[in-house]
């Protein structure tokens, strides 16, 4: 793909990503269901934390693309280096399993994890754009360019880092609300969460690495942006 079309693409994904956690954010504290309580914000949810990141991810990435267009390639090396170190361990693989984790329990059950009474609150369309449109933005971003992905015990020790401050602050919040971010949690015991959260682990380390896998599948080992 065209580094014009890529500074384009990349651009339309940051002001969308940026539009919809702006949206989500604003949403008025008198129009929240009784059951989402206020300690924490938005913050404490996965899916709002993974909006900003894939914000995060491709404003660095339209960066580094207008960096390339107007020849700063010293400058933009860095760049281009922080892009692929944010899309391989935690852009790509947090976007897929906030998609699959939460259509798989909402079909099951879905007042574990989206109670019908936000439906009142958050249109249909800012639902999908929280939880479906993530895995398509992420599967293109792979077809879009190569991206290089660290040695594999660097990536898992940043991603296994970044999912330790996410369970603490879920249990810091509970320690101080007596409440659980995802009505799920309440139906286990302190073991039977340990388990869940380490199968949680388990599952997003396998998206990690079926994200370098395509990677590897699509680009080759030894083709990268420079």
């Amino acid at each position: 793909m065209e580094i014009s079309t890529l500074a384009t693409y990349h651009c339309l994904a940051f002001v969308w990503y940026f539009f919809v956690a702006y949206s989500i954010t604003h949403i008025k504290t008198e129009e929240r269901p009784s059951e989402v309580f206020l300690y924490g914000g938005q913050w404490k949810y996965l899916t709002v934390l993974n909006l900003f990141l894939q914000a995060v991810f491709y404003g660095v990435s339209f960066l580094a693309d207008v960096l390339r267009l107007i020849k700063k390639l010293r400058c933009a090396k860095p760049v281009i280096s922080s892009r692929d170190l944010l899309f391989s361990v935690l852009a790509f693989p947090v976007s897929t399993f906030v998609c699959i984790s939460f259509w798989t329990l909402y079909t099951y059950n879905r007042e574990l994890v989206y109670p019908k009474s936000l439906d009142g609150v958050i249109p249909l369309w800012l639902n999908h754009a929280m939880h479906t449109a993530v895995l398509p933005f992420a599967l293109l971003e792979i077809l879009a360019l190569p991206h290089r992905y660290p040695a594999k015990k660097k990536g898992l020790i940043l991603l296994g880092f970044v999912a330790f401050l996410y369970i603490s602050w879920v249990l810091w919040i509970y320690s101080v609300t007596g409440e659980w971010v995802y009505p799920l949690f309440a139906l286990f015991s302190p073991p039977g969460l340990a388990a869940f959260f380490a199968g949680s682990l388990a599952i997003i380390v396998s998206f990690y690495n079926f994200g370098e896998f395509l990677n590897r599948m699509i680009w080759g080992q030894s083709k990268f942006s420079s």
